[in-house]
């Protein structure tokens, strides 16, 4: 028992740079504390001591803001960071030196009584807020960025985030690690990456059209210059003797019908006399 509490003190050491002392972490680390309540409750529940195991993490729950159900199964160097918020469920199983930190649940998706919580492998870190739902396994090595939904699967030696959780880096470790590396901030944004390419593309098109626009201006032919119009003629003027003739034609014109019309009405009226 002690060689395991030593161990818990020390892992704290490994992965917090703050803590100063194995006083200080003794008193003032409830993460800690949480992990000591729920190994008291799990072997209370492992010895059909029921309402004792659930009565003593409830009491850690009470002191620490953290539930772990005592039907768990968690492995050695367990560390949660800060831990107010996380939640760890009945089937969960959790392997060696795995990190959480605050607001991580480990939860089911299911009220049957069945294997409803996940599987933490070994050297695991799961940032705050991350939810982790499902009987799936979390594999070796694996990063979990902070509130992400991790609902499916995770490779070894993956990065997943996102809400769905997705894998968005994975590779294999050069040497064999003997703690998880804490450097789950530096993890890539498949979003930013996405709008980054979308934009060089766009600039990519934007080129394009200019080339072509550039192309066209240079072989336009250019419009004909329009044909000048005839000038208009100037109107002829009529000489004076020219309008006096018309005018002396006219005036013969007028007098003929003037002479008709007079012999047309003289035979009008002898043919009246006539009748009479």
């Amino acid at each position: 028992m002690f060689d395991t509490i030593r161990e818990d003190v020390y892992s704290v050491f490994d992965r917090d740079p703050a803590a100063r002392s194995v006083l200080e972490i003794f008193f003032c680390y409830p993460g800690l504390h949480a992990v000591w309540f729920y190994r008291i409750a799990h072997w209370l529940w492992t010895r059909e001591l029921y309402f004792l195991g659930r009565f003593t993490s409830h009491l850690g729950r009470f002191f620490t803001g953290i539930e772990i159900h005592p039907g768990a199964q968690i492995g050695k160097k367990f560390f949660i960071d800060h831990g107010m918020g996380v939640v760890i469920g009945e089937t969960a199983e959790i392997g060696n030196n795995v990190t959480l930190y605050h607001g991580v649940t480990l939860g089911g998706v299911t009220w049957d009584k069945v294997k409803r919580h996940p599987t933490v492998d070994d050297n695991v870190v799961i940032g705050a807020g991350a939810k982790v739902l499902g009987p799936f396994t979390v594999g070796k090595g694996a990063k979990i960025g902070s509130n992400s939904v991790v609902v499916k699967e995770v490779p070894r030696n993956s990065s997943v985030v996102g809400i769905p959780g997705r894998v968005v880096m994975q590779q294999e470790p050069t040497v064999e690690e003997k703690r998880p590396d804490l450097e789950h901030g530096k993890m890539p944004d498949p979003e930013a990456k996405a709008i980054s390419c979308l934009f060089d593309q766009i600039r990519a098109l934007e080129k394009k059209v200019e080339d072509l626009t550039d192309r066209l201006e240079k072989s336009e032919v250019q419009p004909k210059k329009a044909k000048a119009r005839p000038a208009a003629k100037a109107p002829v003027k009529k000489s004076s003797a020219q309008s006096a003739t018309k005018r002396s034609s006219s005036s013969k014109i007028s007098v003929a019908n003037s002479k008709s019309k007079t012999a047309g009405s003289a035979t009008a009226a002898k043919a009246k006399k006539s009748e009479a």
